[in-house]
């Protein structure tokens, strides 16, 4: 028996099979093997065709099942029937806009994640509402998130927005091809700006002031419950058997921080590829005055006992290392290579001092382009070792920076979990990240879509709670703080007097 978990981001949908009994994942693909085409008619404007998620979906379906049947049975491979599904799990990239019309047909292609167009509107709702009113009941600012993205629609489309009978989040919309129910959570809400956590409901204040209809928004369920049943249309689209449940569903940082096992308050889920998130939870209702972190609903948030995710993205990280190696590495240079002989130098660089902030404004440092800057270089000291080790430990000081942040929201920071992989891989990147914070890091194999499939589980009582979903979780490394911090510290200090020039 097996759960099955989708992961639909922007760049491919990947799907995992986990065998209830082991708790392994026994077959994973993802569709389309190039990255997902990005619709931008014009500058800031980022688009994609949900249609195109469901087909990718399918593709990816249709591998899984066939890895995990040839693995079970050579020359008499499962049937539907006996290869059994207990649930599904969604996990899907946050904050975009799906528009339906009455017969549940699309009216647009959905405004995704990166679309910067709905930016105005945010802006206006947040200096005409105050900021006491707007962080103090959505945690955050309006913004560029979901309910500014329908203003936006609102606007431009009037006609089509008039046909609209209700919106989703990509995720919402997955559901709803698999089971014809329009669905969607706390935490999806509170990632669109639409759930006010002052009121425990839907944002009606901001609603109003957009003159959003409250019937726009879908039925709420709750993240882990029977939230749908496959459809037989999409059954035979899936090649599944129907009445599999949908039990879970979440946005892909919540969800990745569900699936390195990040619940507790002080637990710290993290990533570091081209861009970083450091996804921190806290057992309290906070938000940061200064908006340079965002506050959304955690998996596992009730009213009653909350659990809240400080989400905070940070554009300049393994990009940064990228740009290093293309064009200030020796030519051919492996990553491997680079991080052995970045390790030839010693802790703080020799003073030499990077802010990786090269990859568009920074949230964190209040929408600022401070851009890529090198510091303190001594040509007759420092060699491209040197500032290969300044821009990895630029990269762990910007994360730091960010738990600074959450720490002054009142968090404290416990574990730090990530996967063994991107800049996790390089031993400078992860001990100077347990040396800066004092925090064990522990290493895990797996991803969003095995996560999903997890969470599934919960969400259809197969598990009891989120310790035994993920007990089968390999963790393959742990790394401890250094017992001599002190370098590590004084070279964080002496980095932030760079940062604070700007």
């Amino acid at each position: 028996m097996y759960l099955l978990g989708y992961d639909v981001g922007s760049s491919s949908v990947k799907a995992c099979l986990v065998d209830i009994e082991s708790g392994k994942a026994v077959a994973s693909a993802f569709y389309p093997k190039h990255e997902s085409t990005i619709i931008s008619l014009k500058a800031g404007w980022a688009e994609q065709d949900p249609e195109n998620w469901w087909e990718n979906l399918k593709l990816a379906t249709a591998d899984v099942l066939s890895q995990v049947r040839s693995l079970s049975g050579g020359s008499t491979p499962l049937t539907k029937r006996e290869l059994t599904i207990a649930a599904i799990g969604i996990s899907y990239q946050m904050h975009g806009l799906v528009c339906v019309d009455k017969a549940g047909s699309l009216l647009r292609n959905s405004i995704i994640w990166c679309d910067s167009r709905a930016v105005p509107y945010g802006a206006a709702a947040f200096k005409t509402l105050g900021p006491d009113k707007c962080l103090g009941h959505l945690l955050n600012s309006p913004g560029n998130f979901t309910a500014s993205k329908l203003a936006w629609v609102k606007e431009n489309e009037p006609e089509l927005f008039k046909k609209i009978d209700k919106i989703m989040l990509p995720g919402d919309y997955i559901a709803f091809r698999m089971s014809g129910e329009i669905r969607t959570t706390v935490s999806g809400l509170s990632e669109g700006m639409l759930w006010d956590f002052k009121e425990n409901a839907p944002a009606s204040f901001l609603m109003d002031w957009f003159g959003f209809d409250k019937d726009l928004l879908p039925q709420i369920v709750p993240t882990f419950s029977e939230q749908g049943f496959l459809s037989e249309s999409a059954a035979q689209e899936l090649g599944l058997k129907p009445g599999i449940p949908i039990t879970y569903r979440a946005g892909d940082q919540p969800n990745n921080a569900l699936s390195l096992n990040v619940f507790e308050p002080g637990d710290i889920a993290a990533t570091a590829g081209t861009s970083g998130v450091v996804y921190g939870v806290s057992g309290k209702v906070a938000y940061d005055p200064e908006s340079r972190v965002n506050s959304f609903a955690h998996v596992n948030h009730e009213a009653s006992d909350p659990r809240l995710g400080i989400l905070l993205c940070i554009n300049g990280t393994g990009i940064a290392n990228a740009w290093l190696r293309k064009n200030i590495a020796p030519r051919g240079i492996m990553y491997d290579e680079m991080n052995v002989a970045a390790e030839e130098v010693p802790v703080g660089s020799g003073g030499v001092r990077v802010l990786p902030f090269g990859n568009g404004a920074e949230r964190m440092l209040g929408n600022k382009e401070s851009g890529f800057s090198l510091h303190a270089v001594n040509f007759n000291v420092h060699t491209w070792k040197h500032v290969a080790r300044a821009v990895q430990e630029g990269i762990v000081f910007s994360f730091k920076y960010g738990i600074d942040i959450m720490e002054e929201m009142g968090m404290k920071v416990g574990v730090i979990r990530a996967g063994n992989a991107n800049m996790f891989l390089s031993r400078i990147f992860r001990d100077t990240l347990a040396s800066v914070t004092g925090s064990v890091i522990e290493l895990t194999d797996t991803d969003g879509s095995a996560g999903a499939a997890r969470g599934a589980g919960i969400g259809a009582g197969i598990y009891k709670d989120h310790n035994e979903a993920f007990s089968s979780l390999e963790r393959v490394a742990f790394v401890e703080p250094s017992p001599e911090r002190g370098p590590y510290l004084e070279a964080y200090e002496d980095w932030k007097k760079y940062l604070n020039e700007y």
